[in-house]
């Protein structure tokens, strides 16, 4: 298992803890005091909690479905030889003549200030599968941008 599956892994089940335990405490409560002010339907604390509670069971069954497919990453079977989850790339964008460095990774990981691209960005989908000399056309929100991927490390390359 990456440190990356397993810090998503443990990101996830931290908000699932914190939002299992305002739904099971915290909302009761609320729920509780703010029947006690009388007449539900222009009571505006009982109607702001129940749609929290709402809010919350739909975010916890994100999660669950999360952290399900977080749970079957299966990365041996992530190829050796093209972009997949983990693998670093760097890409050389002749229209700016610069290089630039990506990382795919969960969307839980993304960071692309720090070079960190989901595999369901645009950037990422459109890296996904290729390999090392291959251009790629990347539509973005401002246009499309054209790299060659100079450099392919997979995650099976870098060191443990």
């Amino acid at each position: 298992m990456s440190a990356g599956v397993a810090d998503v892994k443990q990101k996830l089940q931290a908000e699932l803890d914190e939002l299992e335990s305002e739904l099971r405490v915290h909302l009761p409560k609320e729920i509780k005091r703010a029947r006690e002010f009388g007449d539900l339907r222009e009571n505006s604390e009982y109607q702001t909690a129940l749609q929290r509670q709402t809010m919350v069971k739909a975010r916890i069954r994100e999660l669950r479905q999360r952290m399900s497919e977080v749970a079957s990453i299966d990365l041996s079977r992530i190829p050796r030889d093209k972009a997949g989850y983990g693998s670093t790339l760097v890409l050389y964008d002749a229209a700016r003549e610069e290089e630039v460095t990506y990382r795919l990774v969960t969307p839980e990981e993304s960071d692309p200030s720090a070079g960190l691209i989901s595999t369901v960005s645009p950037i990422g989908r459109s890296l996904m599968g290729k390999e090392e000399g291959d251009e790629v056309v990347v539509s973005i929100p401002s246009g499309s941008r054209r790299f060659e991927i100079r450099r392919l490390t997979t995650l099976h390359d870098q060191p443990k």
